[in-house]
């Protein structure tokens, strides 16, 4: 919404870790996040044209850019192609289809798609800010590969980011993402249900909201009470904890309640039998897991970063899952790829022919 106050913000951020860290930056991996995301699934055919019928590295590739040739509006771009399965000779659920063999390649995936502007607003920031924009990465990705386990991503769970602006939801089944949704309403609503409902800027609710709220009634002692701040001369006057929490567990039932619907409404709730992990900075809000819990009628927890090496006690917390998922996102993508991690063939490292003509280089170009 602002280029400029934007701008400060990815300035400071990246000075504070510069500071920490003490290394310098110059490349970034951003997350991208708002109602301008969308998911769909689509599915990719090829023949595969190997040696002895032999599905390769390129015929894999063939069939991911078989997958995302879909139809889209002129001002939306593919930000992600995430396989979810493959198919060889209608043989389904192979996670990996190297070196086998076949005659026909399927890849089933999930394609997110963002708005155009709105990522070169933020590459905009990043490097007007001194910085190079490496790639952008949806935020819920980036925080389901910090907090979700390797069972919830197998049974299948609904991952709920709650930001201060959006809810994002991703619903993960099978070891992939199935459905990606963003609803409009975050930690920010609430604020503005304190602000209006007590009659206080909105400092003083967000002040509120975070030291006294709680989101679920039957946790809350109906005998405590919270000091609310004069405005205009006014004296401060005395509420219930109660009553803050009467504010605002409808809103958090609401965003709750419109991710369950959509979930429900595209056919995936069948998919999410590990429960509902929370994570951002609205899951530190008490009874968060709880009312969860309640409207969706599953297990629910708030998921928090795993232990990565170097991070320390205080950022592991719901607040930061996404930064640490973009970092372990970013590691991933440049870390040069082992012996192992190779196809076959670039492992037996160059033929004869092959040497001689890197020899006639050097010598002679």
């Amino acid at each position: 919404m602002n280029i400029e106050a934007t701008l400060r913000s990815v300035a400071q951020a990246v000075e504070a870790a510069e500071l920490m860290s003490g290394r310098e930056v110059r490349e970034c991996w951003v997350g991208v996040a708002g109602a301008n995301v969308e998911g769909i699934n689509s599915r990719g055919v090829v023949a595969v044209t190997g040696k002895g019928r032999e599905i390769t590295q390129a015929d894999v590739d063939r069939v991911l850019e078989a997958a995302r040739a879909v139809v889209i509006p002129m001002d939306r771009e593919i930000l992600h192609v995430v396989p979810q399965t493959y198919i060889v000779d209608d043989q389904k659920g192979i996670r990996n289809p190297l070196d086998m063999i076949g005659v026909r390649l399927e890849a089933e995936v999930h394609i997110i798609t963002g708005s155009v502007t709105t990522a070169q607003n933020l590459v905009r920031c990043v490097n007007r800010a001194g910085f190079k924009a490496e790639a952008l990465i949806l935020q819920s990705l980036a925080a389901a590969k910090a907090v979700l386990s390797q069972d919830e991503r197998e049974l299948g769970c609904l991952l709920l980011d709650l930001g201060g602006g959006t809810t994002d939801a991703l619903v993960y089944s099978e070891g992939a993402p199935y459905y990606t949704n963003v609803v409009p309403a975050g930690g920010i609503q609430v604020t503005n249900d304190l602000s209006i409902m007590l009659n206080i800027p909105l400092d003083a609710a967000e002040k509120i909201k975070l030291q006294s709220g709680c989101c679920y009634l039957p946790l809350v002692d109906p005998e405590e009470t919270v000091i609310v701040p004069g405005v205009g001369g006014r004296p401060p006057q005395e509420v219930s904890r109660q009553r803050i929490a009467s504010i605002i567990q409808p809103r958090m039932e609401e965003i709750f309640g419109i991710a369950r619907d959509r979930v429900e409404q595209m056919g995936y709730s069948r998919h999410v039998k590990g429960g509902v992990v929370l994570t951002g900075g609205g899951a530190l809000m008490p009874g968060a897991a709880e009312l969860a819990t309640s409207v969706f009628d599953l297990p629910a927890r708030v998921g928090s970063p795993y232990t990565v090496g170097g991070l320390v006690e205080e950022y592991r917390s719901p607040l930061y899952s996404t930064a640490v998922g973009l970092v372990l996102a970013g590691a991933e993508r440049t870390a040069p790829r082992t012996p192992e991690a190779r196809p076959a063939a670039d492992r037996k490292g160059p033929g004869l022919a092959g040497r001689i003509l890197d020899w006639v280089r050097k010598e002679f170009f």
